[in-house]
């Protein structure tokens, strides 16, 4: 069967040199200018009519409400248009390429969720009797023993729900393990290499270490004299992403890993690239000491905004003693959690959260490692990094590569290619949202000038990846064209919002509706 479409074209003219013209609604076509729900609905109107109440004496102690809530009120169809008609502005990896570099927005699996919905995940709660859990106790310490694998470590704390929240859990391992060394109070400095995650330095602080940074040499990587020059019986650890944030993997890791051990400092890696590695490499090999696994980017969930994530840290011989409390074990009478610091945790440095951790994470990362299995995972890595490099090699025609050679799961250029063009990195990446793609992470790392870091992800397709390379090197060559930089400086034109006062938007948000404020918060 085809589609009758004759006299009524299915693809829309040359729109471009038409002259844009307002609307009597503000609406474009199907897409529906959305008010905030205060502008829908009115204080007078409900969606439902009830009596009256009568007879109804205070029970909270005069702290009853005195006035109207003095929220609209709305149909049930005006609230479900209005939350539909948002949800339908939010831009998913659903939706189409999503290319934040060391963000891994992949696609998630529906079989993941379909799992992570079954009752007995899904409606349990973290203060039931354990002997009523004990299928989910069972699934988490699988769980652990795949990531304990696909580490080559011996121990996992699972407990950390999201990877800033894992490096802390690893740095909080090594400061234990220098206390009880006694060296807590001499070993105060921690190295971190101007290519790792920018969450580290701040980790290592919040620790109460001194913060030391490393230069990264002309490839991107850690500059190994450097390093070596800063070793000192002062240095209390390491911090490498790896690989790291301008995609490159850091070839001299084991060297690294033997310089400071040989210092008396422990390594911490961190794993928020796993999933380029995973299958391929073990970090416990390579003399990892502690490394966050972020479940969420590595094995697929969705996420973005802040959350829901889960950071399980594997740990080395040497850091497992101090691992935080919750822990499972098994014995005679099933599974069960550890939660008191003493006897089987007297040496735990302490607790990072009320429970256990995020079950719903837990489900959807062992649903993907199963689903996959041993060659599966190898795969993906495989594809992740292949997919990187054909974006990296066809956008070199005339983008800037940040640095010569192949890369591993993501691609970095430099704003090199927009010099004396008048196009900033973010003039492009705002007329990418034109083209209908999300834009890439920006300005990071900071190692490279103008940086534009994509992160295709192995679950992008050949055509998705040539449609987005189409998109990019039109706008690169229109860039250098000279002629239409009015274009770049007014995009995005096509979104529902235009182009917003982003320095506005984060330093003075409006977050609470009055009545007499803007309607069009931080534009």
């Amino acid at each position: 069967m085809t589609m009758n479409n004759q006299g009524r074209p299915t693809r829309p003219e040359d729109t471009a040199s038409y002259t844009p013209f307002p609307t009597h609604t503000g609406n474009r076509a199907l897409e529906i200018a959305e008010p905030l729900i205060f502008e829908v609905g009115d204080f007078e109107g409900t969606g439902v009519d009830l009596p009256k109440a009568e007879g109804i004496k205070p029970r909270i102690a005069g702290f009853d409400r005195q006035h109207a809530p003095h929220l609209p009120g709305l149909a049930e169809p005006e609230a479900m248009r209005h939350y539909v008609r948002l949800s339908q502005k939010n831009y998913a990896i659903d939706m189409g390429l999503f290319p934040l570099g060391s963000c891994t927005m992949k696609h998630n699996p529906r079989l993941n969720e379909k799992v992570a919905r079954l009752k007995g995940f899904a409606d349990i709660h973290p203060l039931q009797p354990q002997s009523t859990v004990q299928g989910a106790l069972e699934m988490i310490d699988i769980l652990a023993g795949w990531l304990k694998e696909l580490t080559g470590m011996p121990a996992v704390a699972m407990s950390p729900k999201a990877g800033a929240h894992g490096e802390l859990c690893g740095m909080m391992a090594i400061k234990a393990a220098l206390i009880a060394r006694g060296e807590g109070e001499t070993r105060t400095r921690v190295l971190a290499p101007e290519s790792a995650h920018g969450t580290n330095p701040a980790t290592a602080a919040q620790c109460g270490f001194t913060v030391d940074d490393i230069p990264a040499d002309e490839t991107g990587r850690v500059d190994l004299a450097a390093f070596k020059e800063k070793l000192g019986p002062d240095v209390a650890g390491i911090m490498v992403t790896n690989p790291n944030t301008c995609g490159l993997f850091e070839r001299d890791i084991r060297e690294i890993a033997d310089a400071v051990h040989e210092a008396g400092g422990y390594f911490y890696c961190d794993g928020a690239n796993f999933n380029a590695i995973m299958g391929k490499a073990r970090p416990g090999d390579l003399g990892v000491d502690a490394m966050h696994i972020n479940l969420h980017k590595t094995f697929s969930t969705p996420h973005g905004g802040g959350g829901p994530g889960s950071g399980p840290t594997v740990l080395a011989d040497s850091l497992a003693p101090y691992a935080p409390v919750p822990f499972i074990i098994q014995d005679e009478d099933g599974f069960r959690l550890v939660e008191d610091i003493e006897g089987e945790a007297k040496d735990a440095f302490g607790r990072l959260v009320a429970f256990h951790g995020q079950m719903g994470m837990y489900v959807r990362a062992l649903t993907y490692m199963l689903s996959h299995g041993k060659d599966g995972l190898k795969q993906a890595a495989e594809d992740a990094v292949l997919n990187a490099n054909y974006v990296l090699k066809r956008l070199s025609a005339e983008m800037t590569p940040a640095f010569d050679g192949t890369c591993m799961h993501e691609a970095l250029f430099s704003d090199e290619f927009l010099k004396d063009t008048g196009v900033g990195t973010l003039d492009f990446a705002k007329a990418m949202i034109d083209e209908g793609f999300h834009p890439m992470t920006m300005y990071f790392p900071l190692v490279v000038s103008g940086a534009m870091l994509i992160e295709p992800t192995e679950s992008e397709s050949k055509q998705g990846l040539d449609q987005f390379c189409d998109a990019l090197l039109g706008l690169a060559r229109d860039a250098k064209s000279g002629d239409q930089l009015e274009k770049f400086k007014a995009a995005p034109i096509y979104s529902p919002m235009r182009r917003l006062d982003e320095t506005q938007a984060a330093r003075n948000p409006v977050l609470k509706w009055t009545e007499d404020a803007p309607s069009m918060a931080a534009e």
